[in-house]
């Protein structure tokens, strides 16, 4: 981790956040200190400080905590696109984890191409103009640096490009070679620097994935003592098979396993969390490394095509949008649809590439009411016309679940939002508010009064998740990645009719020493870069 800190007492350091409550975020009780900050690292936390500063700011009545890690974002491409990441670093997030849910487009076995995995994950592709010329992880790295982001950047190895990349988009499962090249794939992008592998078995084609196919992969991750994070199969009907495939692979290999997004969809289906978690306690308590979590919304963001059967995702996005141009094909998804867990009324759709304002904003139920057409009908037009790129709000899910999972022990807060330029390419469409408001909705909403344990849930746990012991700390030597919050003012302000909207009561931002934030204004600095986990990894 580099050389042993010292500091210099006769150096007039560069920051001096004066007589803070310092919340450290390793769950220790809070306590009134001084953080000094020199050269991008922390050099001193103690109360009443002699130190001498170029620049000195009087904290108090505020809280002094390190940077939060989101450890479940979509920002792989939108970070290219705005690497000033105003809708994150505007909510206290300094560090973000990229590659969830299998969609990513790294790695990519050499020579592949990489338009077919580009379409496939259009859910994070906001701007056509960003440029695709990376394979390996570590090229993928180095353009995310190059991008100079103003916050840290790491990654999960993504599913999707492997298994898209090597076995094709279509419903057939690996073959013997084919799981070799996967693996050897996967272990040189870990090499490379990636904090685990995620994957997305609610999309295409990784919902042709099979067990054998998972268990393989698992095993390379376990061998790395890296995390396996886990979109699973299904959060509605068949949420606890879904919960029970992953803990099965975690307990065959040995892997480390997030279970990313925790939620119950369908109202028919409020309260199975309570049985997930008790599965999720069971393996713990046997012994199995397992953690979950969540964003503190009850709605959900995803792309529409998610909506459908899995039979008719095979082939790639071309091949789906060709096949609802069948009338048998469509009569036979809408006999599929009869029995989903959410209702029409229930999704919005929030992003398409094409302008329709007519429709982006409205729930798929009024779009059908308006055009004297029917629901099923108007999903599979979107998708027949815009393929993975139509995206939606989906609710139906209960308060309740939602508090039952930040509660748990091996819950953390993760926002599955993306970096955003409310006045850029990215800043169109109606996204979820969690891309804007999801850390400050946590803290006034959800945090209950151990205001210790609450910041540890967005700092040192989910940075221990995925093996980074020196981020989501605020300690002597450690990186000077720092939120100062005003409680008092402490809110979530974006909506879902009007999104783009930034939290208030985030009063500083600090990204290795340097402010990126200032009462609520980007200073447009870009101090992030991207970060590699250790090869030889750091375990909770």
């Amino acid at each position: 981790m580099g050389q042993p800190f010292s500091h210099d007492r006769m150096h007039v350091i560069d920051l001096l956040l004066r007589g803070g409550l310092v919340v450290d975020g390793t769950g220790a009780r809070p306590r009134v200190a001084d953080v000094g900050v020199d050269r991008g690292r922390v050099v001193l936390q103690e109360p009443g400080s002699t130190e001498s500063a170029l620049v000195e700011l009087d904290v108090r009545d505020r809280v002094v905590s390190p940077g939060f890690v989101d450890i479940h974002t979509h920002s792989d491409l939108t970070l290219l696109s705005a690497p000033s990441a105003r809708s994150k670093v505007a909510q206290g997030v300094t560090t973000e984890v990229v590659g969830n849910c299998g969609l990513g487009l790294a790695p990519l076995p050499p020579g592949s191409p990489v338009d077919p995995i580009r379409a496939a994950v259009g859910y994070l592709d906001l701007d056509p103009g960003v440029q695709v010329s990376w394979h390996r992880l570590a090229d993928y790295l180095a353009a995310v640096a190059t991008a100079r982001p103003s916050v840290n950047v790491a990654a999960f190895v993504a599913h999707l490009p492997l298994h898209g990349g090597v076995v094709g988009l279509g419903d057939q499962p690996a073959g013997a070679a084919e799981l070799d090249v996967m693996c050897g794939l996967l272990d040189e992008a870990l090499g490379d620097g990636g904090v685990g592998l995620s994957t997305g078995l609610a999309y295409a084609p990784l919902c042709f994935a099979d067990e054998r196919e998972l268990l393989a992969l698992a095993s390379v991750v376990a061998r790395r003592g890296a995390l396996f994070a886990w979109h699973l199969r299904d959060y509605g009907d068949r949420l606890i098979p879904s919960v029970e495939q992953a803990l099965r692979v975690a307990a065959t290999t040995g892997c480390r396993t997030q279970i990313s997004h925790l939620v119950s969809v369908g109202r028919r289906n409020w309260g199975a969390v309570v049985e997930a978690l008790d599965l999720v306690d069971r393996a713990r308590a046997d012994g199995l490394d397992v953690g979950v979590d969540m964003y503190p919304y009850t709605a959900g963001s995803a792309p529409l095509s998610q909506l459908l059967p899995e039979w008719a995702q095979d082939g790639g996005i071309e091949e789906v949008q060709r096949r609802l141009r069948q009338p048998a094909v469509r009569d036979r998804i809408r006999s599929a649809w009869v029995d989903r867990p959410l209702g029409w009324d229930e999704i919005v759709l929030n992003w398409l590439p094409e302008s329709a304002p007519t429709m982006v904003g409205r729930t798929i139920a009024s779009v059908a009411e308006s055009l004297g057409s029917t629901g099923d009908d108007v999903a599979l037009d979107l998708l027949r016309d815009y393929g993975g790129a139509a995206l939606m709000v989906a609710y139906g899910r209960s308060e309740d679940d939602l508090r039952t999972v930040l509660r748990h022990p091996a819950a953390v807060v993760a926002s599955d939002g993306l970096a955003l330029d409310p006045d850029g390419v990215t800043g169109t469409g109606l996204p979820h508010p969690r891309s804007y408001g999801c850390f400050p909705r946590f803290l006034s909403r959800y945090a209950g009064d151990d205001l210790a344990d609450a910041i540890r849930r967005c700092t040192s746990a989910p940075a221990d998740r995925v093996g980074m012991a020196d981020r989501g700390r605020l300690a002597v030597g450690l990186p000077a990645d720092i939120t100062v919050l005003d409680l008092a003012r402490l809110d979530d302000l974006a909506t879902y009719e009007r999104p783009h909207a930034y939290p208030s009561g985030v009063d500083l931002v600090m990204v290795a020493g340097e402010v990126v934030v200032q009462a609520g204004e980007h200073t447009g600095a870009r101090p992030g870069t991207a970060l590699r986990r250790p090869r030889e990894g750091a375990q909770s």
